[in-house]
């Protein structure tokens, strides 16, 4: 009988060969039903309106609101997001307690339904950009990264608005 000689270069390639023709049938057992049976409809939130307040000197925090439209099929949680202005971002309700106004995080964030319009305003659901890093001065923007849980991170520019400003200033010149 003839007996090739053995080639030592030749034994990783072997070795390579008989682990994928073993690992190709066990890829097979494991393999993901269609993406379409596991994944749920996606989030397709726009965020519109974006508008702040200015803030004085020495005010550590200023609130931001917006407007945030899911047109998914399913509903999505705004939990908080980031601004280079803030040491945090925090969604944030007032409700009324005994008669007094009260302002309180939301800490499991806010719902935003599928195919609704969730507007944050003064005196309502509101983000609060907690930690200025400086004073919010009239005329300027400032960038916000909202984070939902499907629809992941959402970019928006915030207009600063003069103290006491209801809405942005934009919709008081279509009105």
């Amino acid at each position: 009988m003839f007996a090739f000689p053995r080639c030592p270069q030749r034994q990783p390639v072997a070795t390579l060969v008989a682990a994928f023709a073993l690992a190709l049938p066990l890829a097979a057992c494991g393999q993901a039903p269609d993406r379409a049976e596991t994944a749920p409809a996606a989030s397709r939130i726009a965020v519109s309106h974006g508008w702040s307040r200015e803030t004085a000197p020495g005010q550590d925090a200023g609130g931001a609101f917006l407007t945030i439209v899911n047109e998914g099929t399913v509903p999505d949680r705004l939990l908080g997001g980031t601004a280079p202005a803030a040491q945090d971002v925090q969604i944030h309700t007032v409700d009324m307690t005994g008669g007094v106004m009260r302002m309180r995080q939301l800490a499991k964030g806010l719902e935003i339904p599928a195919g609704g319009t969730v507007t944050l305003a003064p005196g309502g659901n509101h983000i609060m950009l907690m930690g200025l890093k400086r004073p919010l001065a009239q005329g300027e923007t400032v960038p916000l990264t909202l984070e939902f849980e499907k629809a992941g991170d959402i970019g928006v520019e915030l207009t600063v608005q003069p103290i006491g400003a209801e809405g942005p200033e934009e919709e008081a010149h279509h009105g």
